[in-house]
């Protein structure tokens, strides 16, 4: 079987769509035990891997852009999202109100 994409960058989300590739969770404990991948609990953050241009203001047909960028770290929501796999990994697409916040190193 063959896939129409070959990598995240192909793909393009629409209107104020975000795709994002959650954070891998520790593989081992800071002392080398490793834990089993299905003890390992899922993260909710996540790097924004692309965006979508926003969406049109029904009332002044301006854009309005998306609140996140390619590479922000954000916040995700327990549950949700859309799945998708590309290859051996995989993302999930919201939109930009689903995001929960976008984290800023200090």
């Amino acid at each position: 079987m063959s896939s129409l994409l070959k990598s995240a960058n192909a793909l393009k989300p629409l209107f104020d769509r975000v795709l994002v590739q959650r954070l891998k969770p520790a593989a081992k404990t800071a002392t080398g035990i490793y834990i089993p991948e299905k003890n390992q609990e899922k993260l909710n953050q996540a790097t924004v891997v692309a965006v979508g241009p926003g969406i049109t203001n029904t009332t002044t047909g301006q854009i309005i852009p998306t609140s996140v960028k390619q590479g922000d770290k954000v916040l995700l929501p327990s549950f949700g999202g859309n799945p998708i796999k590309i290859g051996e990994e995989e993302y999930l697409l919201f939109t930009d109100k689903e995001i929960l916040a976008k984290i800023e190193d200090n």
